[in-house]
Parts: C-alpha cells; sequence; structure tokens
C-alpha cells in the first residue's frame, strides 16, 4: 500500500513531541494571521463579546485569527494562575462545544493544570461527581443555569473560584450570586484580569514546566455500564494521536489532489468537547494542522451552519448521518414526482459505487442523478465537503455507500476514549466501506479469539482487539482495580500481533489494553466492527449474535427510526422498534391510510405493524436464520439523551431500555 508507506516516511513540522499548549502555540506562530474560529452571533450572551472579541452579527458568523485566539488563550490562563490556579490543578469545563471551551481548555494547560469534562445533561448528583471525584479546583460553567446546578452541591466540593462564560442576566436567580460574591467571575473578568498581569516568561515558563508524559485530562466515560470512570489521558497520549491521525489526513506530498487537513481546512464543530472524539478530531489535531474551527449553534440548526460556513470536513457519529439523511430524503418526499427522483436516483447511486466497471449507460444516469439531486444535496451543506469522518459507534455500510454515492464520503474510523481515541480510520486514498478502517501508525494490535464464538473466517481472523501504543491510557483515575481488569500483560495463547508502524520499538513489556470490542481483521489489514463483547448475545441454543449489524440495517429506512435488538439467553432475537413517524404518515398517505394523531396508537395500528414488518423481513434477509428478528414490539417514545436512554455521545444505553420496555420483552418470550 503506498498510501501506508508514505505515512512511515512523512515528515511535516506539525508533527511532533511536546506538550499540548507547546503545540499550540507553534500552530499560533505559523499561522497568525489565518482564522482559528469562527463563532454565531445570536446564540449566547458572550461576555467576551466586545472585550475579547467583537459580537458576531446575528445568525451569522465572526472571526477570530491565530493570533488572536492565542492572545485569548494567554490572557485566561494568566487570569486562572491569578485566581491561585497552579500546576497539576483541576479544572472543569462544563458547557456546551462553543468557542470558548476550546479557549478555555488551552488556557487551563498553558497554566499548567489538568481538565475534566463534565456533560451539559449532567444532573445536580452527576456535577458533583464529577467534579468532587477529580477533586477539581475549578470549574468554568457557561451560564447562569449551569451554575445554579454547581451551587446546588457546591458544600460537598473543594472549589476555589468558578467562571461564567455567559454574562448573567438579572431574573435568573444567579445574577446576586455573581455580583456579590467573589470567587465567582464572569470570563470576561478573567480576561481583563489576565491582561493586566501578563507577562510572557511567566507564562512560557508554565508551558515549558510541563513534560509529555504529564497528565492533560480526564475524560469520563459515559457510563453505558455503570458509575463513570474518569480515564487518564496525558499530553503524549492526545499528542502521538495527533501525529498518528495527521499523518493520514495531513497535507503529504504524495496525496496530489486528495483533500487533506491543513491551513485551508475548515471543519464545523457540534459534537460534545466533553467527549474525546470531537476533542481530539475537532480541537487538538484541527488546531494543531492550522485550520479553521467553526462552531454550531446546535444540532438541529446544522443545515443552517453548514450553509454558512461552507466546510471542507466534518466529524460526527452516526446517529447524526441518519438523522441528516432522514432530513435530506424528507425534503425529497415534499411531492410524489420529487420522492420519485430521489428514490431513482440513490438506487443508480449504489449501483454506480458498487459497480467495478459502470460502463456508458449506467455512467449517464449517474451524471443525470447528481444533477438533479446529489449536487443539491452537497449545496445544501455548503457545497466544500471534502469528506466527513465518523466515529463512536458502528455505521450501517449501506448508509455509508449512500453518501458516497452523493459525492460525500464518509471515511469510518474507531477508537475509544481510552485510547485518545483513534485506533484506526480509512485512509482517503481507500476508503473499503463496511470496515472500521485500517489502523494508525504506531499502533499494535492483537485479537483475542477466546471471546467470540467464531475465531476464522474467509477473510481474516475474528476476536477481542486488543492494542497498546503511545495514544493508549495509563489507566483510571481512583480505580486501580478496573484498570487492572482493563490490561492483560500477556497475549493469550495463539493470539496473533501485527505491528502498525513503529511501535515495534516501543517497550516490549508494555501491557495490553482490552477494548472490550469483537473485530474481524481482514486479510488486508483493515479492521470490521461486529459488536461489544459485553452486547454480544448468547442464545439459549449457544448462538453468538452481534446486534449492532442488525440494527444498523435499519439506518436508511424512511418508516423505521431506531431499532434495538435483544434476546440474550432466549431461543431467538427479537427487537423493540421505534417507527419514523414522519415516513408512516408519508406512507400512509400515500396509501389511503388514515392513522389516529396519537403516537402510540399509530403503534398499535395494524396497517403500521404490517408496514414494519415487511421492514424487518427485508432486513433479515442480510441475515443468517438464527440471527434474524422473529418477533418485535413498536414502541412509541424515540432513544433520547433526555429520557436517559442515550449517552451524549448518541449510544443506547441498552439496560435503560430493556427497564423501561421490560414488559414488552416479556411479552415476546411469554408468548
Amino acid at each position: 500500500m503506498d498510501w501506508w508507506d508514505a505515512e512511515q516516511e512523512f515528515d511535516d513540522e506539525v508533527l511532533g513531541r511536546e506538550t499540548l499548549p507547546a503545540t499550540f502555540e507553534a500552530s499560533a506562530e505559523r499561522n497568525a494571521s489565518r482564522i482559528a474560529q469562527r463563532y454565531k452571533g445570536g446564540v449566547y450572551d458572550r461576555s467576551l463579546a466586545g472585550t475579547a472579541v467583537p459580537p458576531a452579527p446575528a445568525d451569522d458568523y465572526g472571526d477570530v485569527t491565530y493570533a488572536g485566539m492565542q492572545e485569548i488563550v494567554r490572557y485566561l490562563a494568566a487570569g486562572f494562575r491569578d485566581l491561585g490556579f497552579e500546576t497539576g490543578d483541576r479544572l472543569g469545563i462544563f458547557a456546551h462545544t462553543r468557542m470558548e471551551w476550546a479557549q478555555t481548555d488551552f488556557a487551563a494547560l498553558a497554566a499548567g493544570g489538568v481538565v475534566t469534562t463534565v456533560y451539559t445533561s449532567s444532573s445536580e448528583s452527576q456535577v458533583q461527581y464529577l467534579l468532587d471525584d477529580p477533586n477539581a479546583s475549578a470549574v468554568v460553567v457557561e451560564n447562569a443555569e449551569l451554575l445554579e446546578r454547581v451551587l446546588a452541591v457546591e458544600d460537598d466540593l473543594d472549589l476555589n473560584f468558578v467562571v461564567v462564560m455567559d454574562d448573567v442576566p438579572d431574573g435568573s436567580g444567579m445574577a446576586g450570586a455573581v455580583r456579590d460574591r467573589d470567587d465567582i467571575l464572569l470570563l470576561s473578568e478573567v480576561y481583563e484580569r489576565g491582561s493586566e498581569v501578563f507577562d510572557l516568561d511567566s507564562y512560557e515558563s508554565w508551558v515549558d514546566a510541563r513534560d509529555p508524559d504529564d497528565l492533560a485530562s480526564l475524560i469520563y466515560t459515559s457510563g453505558t455500564t455503570g458509575q463513570p470512570k474518569g480515564v487518564q489521558l496525558t499530553h503524549w497520549n492526545f499528542r502521538s494521536n495527533v501525529n498518528q491521525c495527521y499523518r493520514r489526513f495531513g497535507q503529504r506530498p504524495d496525496k496530489g489532489d486528495l483533500p487533506t487537513i491543513g491551513p485551508s481546512a475548515t471543519t464545523l464543530s457540534f459534537l460534545p468537547l466533553a467527549h474525546v472524539f470531537e476533542r481530539l478530531s475537532g480541537h487538538f489535531l484541527m488546531f494543531a494542522a492550522g485550520a479553521t474551527v467553526a462552531y454550531a449553534e446546535s444540532p438541529d440548526t446544522l443545515r443552517e451552519d453548514f450553509g454558512l460556513v461552507s466546510p471542507t470536513v466534518g466529524t460526527s457519529v452516526p446517529r447524526v448521518y441518519e438523522k441528516l439523511y432522514d432530513a435530506i430524503r424528507s425534503q425529497a418526499s415534499e411531492s410524489p414526482v420529487r420522492q420519485r427522483i430521489f428514490e431513482w436516483a440513490v438506487g443508480v447511486g449504489q449501483q454506480y459505487h458498487t459497480t467495478d466497471d459502470p460502463g456508458t449507460l449506467l455512467t449517464a444516469k449517474h451524471r443525470l442523478a447528481d444533477r438533479l439531486v446529489f449536487s443539491q444535496v452537497r449545496e445544501a451543506l455548503g457545497g466544500n465537503i471534502d469528506f466527513f469522518i465518523s466515529g463512536g459507534g458502528s455505521l450501517s455500510a449501506e448508509l455509508c455507500a449512500l453518501y458516497h454515492a452523493m459525492g460525500l464520503p464518509i471515511l469510518e474510523g474507531y477508537g475509544l476514549t481510552e485510547t485518545a481515541p483513534v485506533i484506526a480510520v480509512n485512509p482517503p486514498e481507500q476508503p473499503e466501506i463496511g470496515t472500521i478502517g485500517h489502523p494508525v501508525q504506531d499502533v499494535e494490535t492483537a485479537l483475542d479469539d477466546t471471546v467470540a464464538g467464531e475465531s476464522v473466517t474467509a477473510d481474516g481472523q475474528i476476536g477481542e482487539l486488543l492494542v497498546r501504543g503511545p495514544n493508549v491510557t495509563e489507566g483510571y483515575w481512583n480505580k486501580p482495580e478496573e484498570t487492572a481488569s482493563a490490561f492483560i500483560d500477556d497475549l493469550p495463547e495463539g493470539a496473533e500481533k501485527t505491528v502498525e508502524g513503529e511501535y515495534a520499538e516501543g517497550d516490549p513489556d508494555d501491557p495490553w489494553f482490552r477494548t472490550g470490542d469483537i473485530v474481524e481483521r481482514r486479510r488486508d489489514g483493515f479492521l470490521v466492527f461486529r459488536e461489544r463483547a459485553k452486547q454480544l448475545l448468547v442464545l439459549s441454543t449457544g448462538k453468538n449474535v452481534a446486534p449492532g449489524p442488525i440494527e444498523d440495517g435499519f439506518a436508511s429506512s424512511a418508516v423505521v427510526e431506531q431499532c434495538m435488538v435483544v434476546g440474550d439467553g432466549q431461543k431467538f432475537v427479537s427487537a423493540l422498534i421505534v417507527p419514523n413517524f414522519d415516513g408512516i404518515r408519508d406512507w400512509a398517505s400515500r396509501e389511503g391510510i388514515d392513522l389516529p394523531d396519537d403516537a402510540a396508537a399509530v403503534c398499535r395500528h395494524d396497517r403500521v405493524y404490517e408496514r414494519i414488518e415487511q421492514e424487518v423481513a427485508s432486513v433479515n434477509e442480510n441475515f443468517e436464520s438464527y440471527e434474524q428478528i422473529k418477533q418485535f414490539r413498536i414502541v412509541p417514545e424515540e432513544f433520547t439523551e433526555e429520557n436517559d436512554l442515550m449517552t451524549p455521545t448518541m449510544k443506547k444505553k441498552r439496560r435503560h431500555i430493556l427497564e423501561k420496555y421490560a414488559d414488552e420483552v416479556n411479552m415476546i418470550y411469554e408468548e
């Protein structure tokens, strides 16, 4: 693989071994006049607006250059130090993804601190745990609402100061606390304080005092299987992963006309920066490369923000790509004619993308489909997308192929919080749909085939993925038993080891991290995700069933919004299915079926059941008999973060879903 050899030989000023604030400083010097950040007006009451940055126009974006961002980061770092923040102290960030999150992150790291993250959906008790467990001495919150949540539990915390990003209005219930207390400040006040005391020599001494092997951040797992664990990630864990990803996506001389991530790249950031995926791919990597990071107003305004920003690259999780495709298809369904054209174009696109030699007729059809449909979809997303990157879950191969057919290639990758996070990702030179890509350089992998039901296929080997490399955590904060169980010193007998890149020169005694994921390693080195080992269903017949691929089979369905496959310990596989109510009503309208207004009543409608039964039968065709859904129940409520059935990173909380719908599942198997 020529691209793989080129990755090994690549050298560039972006690559290096230093701390994260040193990486940012070097990039800011190289790219001083380039745009670093874009921020939207009319969304937040930013306290920095009018002081550090000018207010952005309502419903449009303002810009911050790298030189401007560097000054903000430096002054905030000086302000934190002036407030008593010291080397090694922990600072929590409790806010949505936005410009100030990134600035605060680099400032706290430059001040010598450790950043710990809190999801905005966290309850008071969760906030207390996520700030108390790391013994945070300070927290930066977004607004009055989140400030109130912190102050409700402050007696159980040891905070020296609290900072609020937005102005706190009268009537919020928090204005008095900000006005009367010396230990609660606006971010603008920290900035102004820092601007008064800033000294370049002192600043550089704080940055120089930190070593790449020092702790940089504690990122708490989303808690799908219990209490969140604080993953310890050093500067070098993150920095080495920046190197690994930049070797794959950076401006290598061999790439020619292929798109890259560099100073000319722009990304639209909207995933939680509290999660490791966006923190690395949409933050540390982008700023190291000198790219522009624009911040979306919210996931609900993505189409508008894509149009305003015109990004060249985007990172997201599978659920967002599913939602985005649903929105595209819904718009195309506004009239029967447009819907038929869209469906025809999708069919042509799929056929064209999967045919080695399309021929003259199919090529002509694809050009027409592109002119009538696909070009409009690309234009709706700003018109400049080179590629998307998908991570944080398994992406349907069918949906991925649809995006490729529309000229919007999705490069699927894989990683975990514990690996900072990228282990593998598809290269732009050789994207393999249906895989999670090829391991990045310096990552060593092995497979434990004692976990999966089968160990070898015609294409490769299957087992639990074991990894080690410079991006792998040393363990969990204050949890030695969990750390010990996550690693093994020696490979299981018969486990096949591969070396990707130079990690063969690492310490041969380094332990192996157990990912808990069942993967297939193809003979060409690409990995195929099968299932989380803990989510693997073991039927009473002894058969192992991976629910993920079955659920992904509904990703492009017009009438199924979500599916959760169940059946552990049972004789057969069944499912809980959430309808796509808009799609169901469109279908019913075309068929002349009068549906009730109530969602629960729609789920009980015989014709709706029959329509979804057809969809289930279609998906079943792609699986072995023992993997097929034999029975299902339709449930009216979408799995979301708000109802505690999804994590902030859009993964199903299976245990919670099973508890909520225990009666429905019991009825299936009692019958």
